[in-house]
């Protein structure tokens, strides 16, 4: 009896074995399964820096706990240059730089450096630490995203003591710069102090740890609160291009070539073109935050894809032009060589009237002859030997102001060519002190002297001085020019003789367009003060106003010119009226005629000849002039009549001086 439950019992467990060793195989089973990795936290990059405390205080074993609380933490952060990148300061009574955000980008190299880690075992400056961390850890420099990349900055305090310095003010300061701050005590951790130093919501960043073993055992949950969910995949975020997250919260980016609006979340395309920077010759056109160059019809862009270089639309071989083919933007035209004009088909070419067409350099007068020119002079002069220049007008001594119109309308390259015509003038005339004098005045919206009348004392000094003028290009003031040259120019301070020596007073007035004020009352006064008036005008000159400018006859003392190119006729024009007038003054009375006896005879009364009137003068020179010249054409008896004719004049002359006496 006493054996049967002991048999019953052990017919019980043979049953049980063949259960109890198929649950022993299931346990077996589900203790070799692979264990589920543990998932890294990926819900965006930060930039952390742990600022671990190495004071005398931290025991060794106590410091390995800190290596290993930071590890584990790295261990399950997603690290990289574009993910989360990690920095390590520790710190005593000073700071060292352990690795910077810059330094590592793998968990490997990032275990080596910290397990190097030989702890400083000093004092307990934190607030230096923060100061350091702030100033330096979380620079661009050191490898911190720029703050507009929106990349949280966190810094992690580990401690096991009070500080020693202050850190109220410095940590306030770090997290007006932006950085998050987790402070980590250890057992005798001040708690105010990591109050102080923690960011808000104090209960989310401040922790306080009883003891080193504990603190792996908090790396866990510290994870968690670095990491916490994906808050782009939890809420609508309502980005329009991408969202970011970042431990309890997110922001929104923008795909290349576009910028974040203002409200966060929309974007807009970015135009390279706005600041100016594009380089492009002619046009920019924006694409999606970058840009193009491009060309005006008629250019196309070259290989630097920002200047543009004209189409040679001459190249292309079919201009059909005769001599020359210029290519314009969207065309070309047909040219013709020197001494040819383009025909009206404007292709062919015929020779053109070569004194037009040429600089052919004639002082007075050109003419041309088939597919040539030649040069002449007024009559009573004669060509030089360069065939281009005549001898001077050495009789025509006079105070001459040239008066140039220096308006916009002139344009710079014809005022070049006005000057040009001023210098042409001068070589006709023989400037000196006691023959020609010479001044010049330019006006537009105002008047201005360029030299007075007893400036220059020679023609080359005159030329240089008026090749040296500078353009005014402004309004068309000629009455106020006219009353300027009235008042100043032709007065003795500025050089003029005076009305006594009866030195003949001329002004020349060059004009391309209409007054813009009334020129006729100083017209008018220049005339009666006794200044012979030439008018030359150029273009858009009116022709009534030049006549209203004009001496009489007005039509020996008016000249124009449609075109500033062909402006040598206005040259001879004022030549012909300027040099049969002969000097009457304080000069030596000299004859044109050059006639022998009649100079010998002048030398010899020079005094009195100056006495006599004006009539008797210039009527004895005529006659002088006429008898030289009747000569060349008379026969034998003529001359012999017209020397009997002289010596009765002559004699008459020489009773006139002697009664004079």
């Amino acid at each position: 009896m006493h054996n049967l439950p002991t048999v019953c019992s052990r017919r019980a467990i043979m049953k049980l074995l063949p259960v109890a060793s198929l649950l022993l195989l299931l346990l077996t089973t589900l203790e070799a399964r692979p264990k589920p990795a543990a998932l890294k936290c990926r819900t965006g990059p930060l930039d952390i820096v742990f600022v671990i405390d190495s004071s005398r205080s931290v025991r060794p074993f106590e410091f390995e706990t800190m290596r290993r609380f930071m590890m584990d933490i790295i261990g399950n952060l997603d690290v990289g240059p574009n993910a989360t990148r990690v920095g390590v300061i520790q710190y005593s009574s000073q700071v060292q730089n352990i690795f910077s955000l810059k330094t590592f980008f793998t968990r490997a190299d990032m275990e080596r450096a910290i397990n190097s880690i030989i702890p400083l075992a000093q004092g307990t400056m934190t607030g230096l630490a923060i100061q350091y961390a702030m100033n330096v850890a979380f620079t661009t420099q050191e490898g911190a995203r720029p703050p507009h990349k929106r990349i949280p900055r966190i810094a992690i305090i580990v401690t096991d003591g009070r500080p020693q310095d202050r850190v109220t003010e410095v940590a306030s300061q770090a997290r007006s710069a932006g950085i998050e701050i987790y402070a980590v005590g250890i057992q005798r951790a001040d708690m105010n102090s990591l109050r102080a130093m923690a960011s808000p919501p104090l209960e989310e960043h401040v922790f306080l740890v009883e003891s080193f073993e504990l603190i792996q055992q908090f790396a866990k949950q510290f994870q968690d609160k670095l990491c916490g969910v994906d808050m782009c995949m939890e809420r609508e975020h309502g980005c329009q291009h991408s969202c970011i997250s970042t431990p309890g919260s997110f922001y929104c980016e923008c795909n290349p070539g576009y910028r974040l609006n203002v409200d966060g979340k929309t974007c807009s395309p970015i135009d390279a073109c706005a600041d100016g920077s594009h380089g492009c010759q002619h046009h920019c056109v924006s694409v999606r935050g970058s840009y193009s160059c491009r060309c005006r019809p008629g250019y196309y862009l070259s290989h630097n894809k920002r200047s543009c270089t004209m189409i040679d639309y001459c190249s292309f071989g079919n201009h059909s032009c005769q001599h020359e083919c210029v290519s314009i933007p969207n065309g070309h035209y047909c040219r013709c060589r020197s001494g040819f004009t383009l025909q009206p088909d404007s292709k062919s070419c015929r020779a053109t009237d070569l004194c037009n067409g040429v600089d052919h350099g004639c002082e007075f007068k050109c003419v041309s002859t088939e597919g040539s020119y030649h040069c002449v002079c007024p009559e009573g002069q004669q060509l030089q030997a360069d065939g281009k220049t005549c001898s001077k007008c050495g009789a025509g001594h006079v105070d001459l102001v040239m008066v140039i119109d220096g308006s916009k309308s002139v344009r710079p390259q014809n005022f070049e060519l006005v000057k040009q015509f001023v210098n042409r003038i001068v070589d006709l005339l023989e400037v000196s002190p006691h023959g020609t004098r010479v001044g010049l005045v330019q006006y537009s919206s105002r008047v201005r002297t360029e030299f007075p009348l007893n400036k220059y004392h020679s023609a080359d000094e005159i030329k240089k001085a008026v090749m040296d003028v500078e353009y005014m290009e402004k309004g068309t003031m000629t009455g106020l020019a006219l009353k300027h040259m009235v008042e100043h120019s032709f007065s003795e301070l500025e050089g003029a003789r005076p009305l006594s020596h009866n030195i003949p007073r001329i002004g020349l007035v060059f004009t391309d367009g209409r007054s813009q004020d009334d020129i006729s009352e100083w017209a008018r006064r220049a005339k009666e003060s006794g200044i012979v008036m030439f008018a030359v005008g150029v273009g858009k000159a009116v022709e009534e106003e030049l006549r209203a400018i004009a001496s009489e006859p007005v039509e020996q003392h008016f000249s124009y010119s449609a075109d500033f190119t062909t402006m040598t006729h206005l040259v001879e024009n004022f030549s012909l009226n300027i040099c049969p007038e002969e000097g009457k003054g304080e000069t030596e009375i000299r004859s044109p005629c050059e006639c022998e006896a009649l100079v010998q005879f002048q030398t010899n009364t020079v005094a009195i000849l100056q006495s006599l009137t004006e009539k008797n003068i210039l009527w004895g020179d005529a006659w002088a002039c006429q008898g030289a010249e009747d000569w060349v054409h008379m026969g034998e008896g003529g001359i012999a009549h017209s020397l009997a004719q002289m010596t009765a004049r002559l004699e008459d002359l020489e009773k006139q001086i002697a009664n004079k006496k």
